[in-house]
């Protein structure tokens, strides 16, 4: 058996000309089932062409596609402990925090750097879902509070991009903790003056939703971004009851006040950039909305 695997097949598949083909070479669409060459997706910005989905796009490719010229300052991730609780299910959580570095080429969730959008300086914080779901733990927590000390330092503006599962469970009770310290840090940028502008992605969800998310000047949402505390799964089965279709979806949010914008992933530069130029009273050439920019209907009073 061995000879026929370790030599017959190796040259039968060497004469037919069989090529291994790497598994992410194509990239199936959610919506529409379309396949779609990676290449293709990553220079729209991961989104697929056909069907306009909005598919998970890395931190660092965001920070590189918002900030002008694709050059930014990368704050450094901070030391904190790395199992404060020994804790273990299936794997270790050592383990996991290990696979996830591997597979990310990340210390943690949280990817922030400093840089301008269109001339304007800002600080931005994008959560890398392929990190363990984009959980918040103490890593995360920290990282995010030493972005916001950073904004506060250089007076300027921070952008926060959220995609993320909740609270990371491997760390517990201080996973939780990371909700009030960083809703303190957004406190502290608003005492100082400064726009705190949250974009949510596809998903925010859980502690993340609960805390820093929920709490911007001005919340713009990516189109059919989920945004909820608790899943349409489990607040069904909770409540006995159907919830409508498109539930806890940016749009629906919209339509009921809970997210000021839905905007596309190519034009929220450019929307970034004019809002918070509006913010901050700096002169802008421009500052109607963009006509792609989905904007809530004024409905007429009973």
């Amino acid at each position: 058996m061995n000879w026929i695997t370790n030599y017959v097949r190796p040259r039968i598949n060497s004469m037919l000309g069989r090529r291994e083909v790497p598994e992410n070479l194509w990239i199936k669409c959610p919506e529409t089932g379309e396949m779609v060459f990676h290449k293709d997706l990553e220079e729209n910005k991961w989104v697929i062409p056909a069907s306009g989905y909005h598919m998970k796009m890395p931190a660092k490719a965001r920070l590189t596609d918002l900030f002008d010229g694709g050059q930014f300052e990368a704050l450094q991730q901070p030391k904190v402990a790395q199992d404060p609780l020994k804790f273990r299910d299936s794997k270790k959580y050592t383990d996991r925090l290990r696979d996830s570095r591997v597979k990310t080429d990340q210390e943690d969730t949280i990817v922030a750097g400093v840089g301008t959008v269109q001339g304007l300086k800002l600080v931005a914080v994008v959560h890398e879902f392929n990190f363990m779901g984009g959980s918040l733990g103490i890593a995360a927590g920290e990282a995010i509070v030493k972005a916001f000390e950073r904004a506060i330092k250089e007076k300027c503006p921070l952008v926060m991009f959220p995609a993320s599962g909740g609270a990371r469970m491997q760390e517990g009770i201080l996973s939780l903790m990371q909700l009030p310290r960083t809703t303190v840090a957004v406190d502290m940028l608003k005492e100082a003056g400064q726009p705190y502008i949250v974009v949510l992605t596809n998903p925010t969800t859980g502690g993340v939703t609960a805390s820093y998310a929920m709490l911007g000047d001005l919340h713009i949402a990516e189109p059919g971004a989920e945004i909820c505390f608790a899943g349409k799964r489990v607040i069904e089965q909770t409540i006995r009851e159907k919830l409508p279709e498109g539930f806890q979806t940016s749009e629906y949010l919209l339509e009921h006040g809970m997210v000021d914008m839905v905007v596309k992933r190519h034009d929220i530069p450019d929307t970034l950039a004019r809002v918070l130029k509006i913010m901050t009273k700096r002169p802008a050439n421009d500052t109607a909305v963009p006509a792609n920019v989905t904007k809530p209907v004024a409905k007429a009073s009973a």
